[in-house]
């Protein structure tokens, strides 16, 4: 099986290609392809394939095996995949999730795929659609209380769920240990990806990701997008962000008139390869 390693930001995936390759388990070869000592090594798999609603569908499996929604990271690689091999002429695609299907701006520069814009859709906030279990119809700036500490959370799905904790320095976390108990948390029936954010100023922050199935990622679009409309809601930012990562940057901007959150970044190939199925 041949494939293709990627990313957006750090937040790296292995792409198979459906058109031209059979995958008869891909929760099993995610485990498989991600492990980053016997395996490929990334934060998961995304199959590319037809879809009878957009140009293309994209599949997200995490490191775990499990299925996400959307990946935001993922969706502009899949841009450049597409456009790069002649899948496409187009600078305007459509690409089907499990969250929806999203439209894609796609930038150029020598004939290469440098940077995409994302209309990631509206932002969900209804505690029952993220889903989070809350006694009121939103959770913003709410305490929960994890690690025998009391944290203050604002709760928002951009297809998948999303927790946002803002703190006053981001790398003085200890993740590995704190992630995985907001993840598996009792108030997120489907578990949480939890954005940690330090704010510098009403136009940029910074942030980490633990993602549900994946760990700590070194971006996540998502997660992006779920953080600038957690300043939002919390009056701590301005409508369009700078947003720092670990592995790069990502400008979100939210159009009130529209109600939808856009992402503009990166997307980076890596290496092919093959896999012996």
């Amino acid at each position: 099986m041949k494939f293709t390693k990627m990313h957006g930001c750090g937040n790296d995936y292995v792409y198979v290609n459906l058109f031209e390759e059979n995958v008869s388990d891909a929760s099993a070869l995610s485990v498989a392809v991600s492990d980053r000592h016997f395996g490929v090594g990334s934060d998961g798999l995304i199959t590319i394939g037809p879809s009878d609603k957009a140009d293309f569908r994209m599949r997200i499996y995490n490191a775990d095996g499990s299925e996400a929604e959307m990946c935001g990271n993922g969706i502009r690689c899949v841009a450049k995949y597409v456009y790069e091999r002649g899948m496409t002429d187009k600078t305007q695609i459509t690409v089907e999730t499990g969250a929806g299907i999203k439209p894609l701006q796609l930038f150029l520069e020598d004939g290469k795929v440098t940077s995409v814009k994302v209309d990631m859709g509206e932002p969900i906030i209804a505690a029952e659609e993220i889903p989070v279990k809350a006694e009121g119809e939103r959770v913003v700036d709410e305490p929960i209380a994890v690690d025998e500490r009391e944290w203050h959370m604002t709760c928002v799905s951009v297809g998948n769920p999303h927790a946002v904790v803002f703190v006053e320095d981001v790398d003085g976390l200890e993740l590995s240990d704190i992630g995985p108990l907001f993840e598996h948390h009792v108030r997120f029936p489907k578990r949480t990806n939890t954005e940690f954010v330090q704010l510098h100023s009403k136009s940029e922050i910074s942030m980490r990701v633990w993602e549900r199935g994946a760990g700590e990622t070194w971006a996540c679009g998502t997660g992006a997008c779920a953080a600038v409309m957690a300043c939002i809601l919390n009056g701590k930012t301005e409508n369009q962000v700078l947003v720092h990562l670990r592995g790069g940057n990502l400008t979100i901007a939210y159009e009130p008139e529209s109600n939808h959150l856009f992402m503009t970044g990166p997307a980076t190939e890596v290496f092919t390869g093959e896999w012996k199925l």
